[in-house]
């Protein structure tokens, strides 16, 4: 038998193949939680903060999706008529929003 084939019968051998993904997904079920309200004054202040943002900016953003908080900052593109904040690849309902901080302007 070739030396590269006896190295192969000593590969990690995974007898529950599936179980570790099933249970990190079973994991972040169980984790869920619901979605908790804002008040005025913090929907005021993602309001303006949504207005002040150009294309490009840096922002810092807390946001609830799938039963989860998320924190992601990122480049950011505002789409008003689909009512999403682009933040790189990720696509944020601008009424999931909990948190939004202007981190950078394009220009600085």
């Amino acid at each position: 038998m070739p030396r590269s084939e006896r190295a192969k019968q000593f590969a990690p051998f995974d007898a529950l193949k599936g179980l570790h993904d099933a249970l990190r997904l079973k994991e972040y079920e169980h984790d869920a939680v619901q979605k908790g309200e804002i008040s005025e004054e913090e929907a005021l202040k993602i309001s303006n903060t949504l207005s002040q943002i150009k294309r490009g900016d840096i922002v810092q953003v807390k946001y609830y999706s799938d039963g989860h908080y998320h924190d992601v900052k990122g480049r950011c593109e505002l789409l008003l008529d689909e009512n999403i904040l682009k933040l790189d690849k990720i696509n944020i309902p601008i009424m999931e929003i909990l948190d939004i901080m202007l981190m950078k302007n394009q220009q600085d």
